[in-house]
């Protein structure tokens, strides 16, 4: 029998993707179908990430995008994520791109989206953060606003902002739909940020730079290597963000629109990009693997391939809120079924 949160999922699909999206945080902001209690998480898959100190119940997390003005983040804490991640936000309001600019590509399981940081400002968000009432660490993913004329000035103010009431920052460098902003993953540009950033942070909050997946070589070691000067400080990276890379596999008739790519395309170019770092950065830094994750073997495949945590949004359009509860009972048992007591024996054991 079809469940009262199942069949409002199902609703909520007849509507245009942004409406979608609005009505579905509404609803949580009246608390209407959000279980009272989180589900509970096997002992199997506590981690605890090496550099930040970052304690998760489980390692499935809520990836920045759904919840950019830190709406909703203590709802989304009950459905069995270890770890909640808003944003992202930058100091300013902005209304980002023109509608429509939020696409559904049903037949591939993925979307494109063209958003450019839409959101109601740092001040907003920061209150939002204040109320946070959740069990899970809570991130905060800043960014800069499209018509800066500082944009690593925009990175310092989130950081100082956000600090003080957030358990972890993201660092977004690399979504595609901010002209320029991708630019700043250059190595010249990165070092100059990093400075700024690591003289600004000074309350010991885990600091996390999210990446993009169409990076080559040559950028990859690019990145780490600033991440081994003037990024040292950082606790790790997030791998990786939306793609502007189109695969050929691609049915559905909306695949052409300009925007960043996420989803199950997604899947195994950003899994190659996180092995890469993994195999870089030999575990000097935490890492945690995105996209494409819709399931407990996909989650287990960015583990295997170096991720000490993983995180999802686009899956849940298609599979609903329940996702990282499911992806959470599938882990465990292939944690156990490979002879592991604990998910982070198997960190890494694809490279």
């Amino acid at each position: 029998m079809m469940s009262l949160t199942d069949l409002g999922v199902a609703i909520i699909k007849l509507l245009p993707p942004e409406a979608a999206h609005t009505a579905t945080i509404r609803l949580l902001k009246e608390r209407l179908g959000v279980p009272v209690n989180p589900p509970a998480t096997h002992p199997t898959l506590a981690v605890k990430l090496p550099k930040s100190g970052l304690a998760l119940s489980g390692p499935v997390g809520l990836a920045a995008g759904f919840d950019k003005n830190c709406d909703v983040p203590t709802a989304m804490s009950k459905y069995g994520f270890g770890f909640v991640e808003c944003g992202t936000v930058t100091p300013k309001p902005q209304a980002g791109n023109p509608k429509p600019r939020l696409f559904r590509l049903s037949n591939d399981k993925a979307v494109i989206n063209r958003m450019g940081f839409n959101n109601e400002g740092i001040d907003n968000f920061v209150a939002n953060l204040k109320a946070y009432s959740g069990a899970v660490p809570l991130g905060a993913n800043v960014g800069a606003n499209k018509d800066s004329d500082d944009r690593v000035a925009d990175y310092v103010l989130g950081i100082e902002s956000v600090a003080p009431h957030a358990d972890y920052i993201t660092v977004n460098i690399s979504s595609p739909n901010t002209p320029g902003l991708r630019g700043l993953q250059d190595k010249a540009s990165l070092e100059a940020l990093l400075t700024a950033c690591g003289a600004a942070e000074r309350v010991g909050k885990p600091v996390f730079l999210k990446v993009a997946p169409d990076l080559d070589p040559e950028a990859i070691a690019d990145i780490c290597s600033v991440m081994r000067g003037p990024g040292a400080w950082l606790s790790g990276l997030i791998v990786s963000n939306t793609t502007l890379a189109r695969p050929d596999s691609l049915k559905s008739a909306q695949k052409g629109e300009t925007g960043g790519l996420s989803g199950a395309p997604l899947m195994e170019s950003s899994t190659e990009i996180l092995a890469a770092f993994a195999r870089e950065l030999k575990g000097e830094f935490d890492l945690i693997g995105a996209g494409g994750i819709a399931s407990g073997a996909d989650a287990y495949r960015k583990i295997r391939a170096g991720a000490h945590a993983v995180q999802l949004y686009s899956a849940m359009i298609y599979e609903g809120p329940g996702l990282a509860e499911r992806i959470n009972r599938e882990l465990v048992r292939l944690v156990q079924a490979d002879g592991f007591t604990t998910l982070a024996e198997a960190v890494g054991k694809d490279l």
